[in-house]
């Protein structure tokens, strides 16, 4: 990532920091975390800076379009530009087909696909302008295959980023724009503890639990997570476009 400048949605604490600090220990010149605590945020640029990376926070409601669009032109004029987008951020509030209300799906589709959407929009034009070659990493889930009931809306949107991917990869492939998704799996994060607990009734030891009920023994970890995000944003995973990208221990489609 050596000279490379990021924009991460979503970048001001779990998975999104973590990919932010992936790219600053391969050496990006500069990373944008975008996010609407600005406590998180300065900390997550506090940690940036300290690795030796030119670091902002670029506080905005992704969920509010009029400050969607002016995400990456803020990260220009402070960086001076973007080579590389990651949409990390993402809503994973509890629904199912029967009592998910029109405003709970509405808030799904704004910051799970509308958001995403409209800063890829942002961050190709610039790139095209530029005449630059560049990265986009979609962060989605493996809940994209269909997921768990209670999980509608999220699923909903996340099948949609999937499509979006593809869609927009093989868009501005000729554009040197390459433009991959991964689905993760269940990870060890901020917010899927304050999720357990707020709507599963999960105790202190909910993550001993979980990873004793994992394959591998453990859920998804962010920095594992982060390196392999970086490596789709680097020139070490050559050519690949358009690819949505299973990390998980578990495998769709097969049954014991």
């Amino acid at each position: 990532m050596r000279g490379k400048v990021l924009l991460i949605s979503g970048g001001t604490q779990g998975l999104g920091a973590g990919i932010a600090l992936a790219a600053a220990a391969q050496e990006a010149e500069a990373v944008a975390v975008v996010g609407r605590n600005a406590d998180n945020g300065m900390e997550t640029v506090q940690r940036l800076e300290a690795s030796g990376t030119q670091a902002t926070f670029i506080k905005a409601d992704l969920t509010d379009m009029v400050q969607v669009g002016t995400v990456v032109e803020s990260a220009v004029e402070r960086l001076g530009r973007v080579d590389a987008l990651v949409n990390a951020a993402g809503l994973t509030t509890r629904g199912t087909m029967l009592d998910t209300t029109e405003e709970l799906f509405d808030a799904h589709v704004a910051l799970n696909l509308k958001a995403p959407f409209f800063l890829m929009q942002q961050a190709i034009r610039h790139l095209r302008e530029r005449g630059a070659a560049g990265n986009i990493a979609n962060i989605i889930t493996m809940s994209s295959h269909g997921g768990q009931p209670y999980l509608a809306p999220y699923v909903a949107t996340k099948a949609g980023l999937a499509g979006l991917t593809r869609n927009a990869a093989h868009a501005h492939r000729w554009d040197r724009i390459r433009i991959n998704g991964v689905n993760i799996g269940w990870t060890s994060t901020e917010g899927e503890d304050a999720v357990q607990r707020r709507f599963h009734g999960a105790g202190d030891d909910w993550l001993e639990k979980a990873s004793a009920s994992q394959p591998m023994g453990k859920l998804g970890q962010v920095e594992e997570i982060g390196d392999f995000v970086v490596f789709l944003l680097s020139e070490r995973s050559g050519v690949v476009t358009g690819s949505v990208i299973d990390w998980d221990q578990n495998v769709p489609g097969a049954y014991d």
